[in-house]
């Protein structure tokens, strides 16, 4: 099996939208948290075969068939590792590492690196200037705002000086061409003019040289970095009345601004992270990390894109979008929910009064009042929304109204549907029964049985159920513990490797513990019933709760822990007899121990 680099890889993967990719083969049907359709890997007549995009991972229930992207591409187009990573690279204009005797592609991985390094002298000139006289407005500007020093230190916030080309000099100094610093963005190039006469005046204009000039002047800096710590672009933000107020790098070989966030570095160190929250500006990331919340990220001078979306999927399994309280703000979170729900993302909106923005708010109301603010459900904020563009002191109102929410509300599962009903019914004087019969569903009769075609019979067909407390009971503790970390949501260092005695099960938990992914760790198994057993394991997590899965962690590790201590103590008390003097002294001491560990054990289980 041929050899990338794992940077690499994991980049392949995160750029290769498995449901997009199994898409043209299969077709899918999302239910769930997963895609279901019929395997194209052995003949069947109800769907087996699973995808889940968080994953980035398949698996067919029928003929455990199962792997990542590239393992996905390997079995259908039948290629070798090497030919499916061509076949995948080249759909997504990704050139192969391994191709260094391609004179074309030598270029483009040394300008990529050359433009990397450029962006990185650039930050960390702009942050040493920021303590400097040159910086000294920057740094003003900063600490009005009511930032401390670590937390511009964290963010490697720096300074642009005034003078035209100071950047552009220091880095032309360091070797970078002044080509280069175009192409990353850090410099502007005014060509030469020549010489005119103005001919209604006769006036001589002279030759003007080319001339370099830096991009950034006179502006505070916020480094855009990504998830591998490689910085990308910047951000600068006028300290007088220059405009634009906030001025960002265009589209560089090295950026796309729909395709990263802002603090993606940071985000990345966040474990276990329950929700990403999602801001408009640089300011509000690095005030609300400054008063203590977690997983703060911003879109990059853009609305929301699915690109984003999917690469926040990656850090946690919620957002909460959090834009300023103006119009612009609220109509961008609408717009919002819409990328969000398409990408699969479960999705809150957090409300901030006043028409503040999170950064104005959480200086005026601190961490407490923002931990106060609700986080409304998708439907909760559209049916807030239209309760302002209807007149519901009128019946014309209150019908159109209702009509509305209606619209929204038929999408919800029953339960979720009845949270809503009950305020509907209020605001509109209309009956439960007619609401219901607007959104196009019939009010069940009690104790009737569910159809055959409903949802939750098809979602049983489609997949076992793994969350029942029997089927947890079937699993072997360590298998479930793996299906457990594998989810990335609890910490691996609750348990040791000695809590495996299965080798590629402890195998599995060192990877995940040194941040392996479950998509490469399926391609690592070189036997096929070995990778079906991985993938089944890692792509199936026995909850979606995190506080529910560490619980699960807990009891499999004392129930583990609690069978062994018991074998020892079995195979203690059975050695005794052969034992003398010290050996034995020890092998008492030993029981007690156990039989502590025991008492112990049984007091968490009870």
């Amino acid at each position: 099996m041929a050899r990338f680099p794992a940077s690499w890889l994991d980049e392949l993967r995160s750029r290769a939208d498995i449901v997009q990719v199994v898409g043209q083969y299969v077709s899918l049907k999302r239910n769930g948290h997963r895609h279901w359709g019929l395997c194209p890997f052995h003949g069947e007549k109800t769907a087996s075969f699973s995808v889940d995009q968080d994953r980035q991972m398949y698996y067919c229930f029928g003929c455990k068939a199962g792997g990542s992207v590239i393992q996905f591409i390997m079995d259908i187009e039948r290629l070798e590792f090497q030919e499916a990573v061509k076949h995948l690279a080249d759909q997504l204009h990704m050139p192969l590492p391994q191709l260094e005797e391609d004179p074309d592609y030598q270029r483009r991985r040394t300008q990529r690196d050359r433009l990397l390094e450029a962006n990185k002298e650039a930050a960390r000139f702009f942050h040493q200037t920021l303590f400097t006289p040159a910086g000294q407005a920057s740094l003003d500007y900063l600490k009005k705002r009511g930032l401390t020093d670590s937390v511009i230190r964290k963010f490697g916030l720096g300074a642009a000086p005034a003078g035209w080309d100071t950047l552009t000099r220091h880095l032309t100094g360091k070797g970078y061409t002044i080509e280069e610093l175009k192409l990353a963005g850090l410099t502007v190039i005014k060509e030469a003019e020549p010489a005119t006469v103005d001919p209604a005046t006769g006036e001589s204009k002279p030759e003007r040289p080319r001339r370099a000039y830096d991009m950034f002047r006179n502006r505070a800096i916020f480094p855009i970095i990504d998830q591998y710590g490689n910085v990308l672009a910047f951000g600068g933000r006028a300290l007088g009345d220059a405009m634009p107020k906030y001025l960002n790098t265009s589209d560089t070989p090295v950026f796309n601004k729909r395709l990263g966030v802002y603090a993606a570095n940071l985000l990345k160190k966040e474990r276990n992270l329950k929700r990403v929250i999602l801001v408009e500006g640089y300011m509000d990331v690095v005030s609300l990390t400054q008063f203590g919340v977690t997983g703060v990220c911003a879109t990059l001078g853009t609305a929301l894109t699915p690109e984003q979306a999917k690469l926040l999927k990656r850090f946690a399994p919620m957002v909460y979008l959090s834009y300023d309280g103006d119009n612009a703000g609220q109509n961008a979170i609408m717009k919002g929910l819409g990328v969000l729900e398409e990408a699969g993302v479960p999705a809150r909106v957090l409300q901030f009064p006043d028409k503040l923005d999170p950064d104005e708010f959480i200086r005026r109301d601190g961490i407490e009042g923002f931990e106060r603010l609700p986080a409304l459900t998708p439907e909760s904020y559209r049916m807030g929304r239209l309760r302002t563009q209807y007149d519901l002191s009128t019946q014309e109102g209150r019908t159109d109204y209702a009509k509305a929410c209606a619209a929204i509300l038929q999408k919800l599962e029953p339960v979720e549907r009845e949270n809503h009903l009950q305020e509907l019914v209020v605001q509109t004087g209309f009956s439960r029964d007619v609401l219901l019969a607007q959104m196009g569903v019939s009010a069940p009769a009690i104790g009737k049985p569910a159809a055959p075609d409903s949802p939750v019979k098809r979602q049983q067909r489609f997949s076992p159920n793994r969350n029942s407390p029997a089927a947890v009971q079937e699993e072997p503790d360590e298998e479930l513990l793996i299906s457990i970390f594998g989810t990335g949501r609890v910490p691996t260092d609750i348990a040791t490797e000695d809590d495996f005695r299965d080798p590629l099960l402890r195998n599995l938990y060192l990877s995940l513990s040194e941040g392996a992914s479950a998509a490469s760790l399926c391609e690592e198994q070189v036997e096929e019933s070995t990778r079906a057993r991985v993938s089944k394991l890692l792509l199936t997590p026995p909850a979606d709760d995190t506080d529910q899965l560490i619980r699960m962690a807990q009891d499999c590790l004392d129930r583990n822990r609690l069978k062994r201590s018991r074998e020892e103590l079995s195979a203690l008390e059975a050695s005794l007899p052969t034992l003398n003097g010290a050996d034995k002294i020890a092998a008492l001491q030993r029981a007690q121990q156990l039989m502590a560990q025991i008492s112990k054990y049984n007091a968490h289980r009870s």
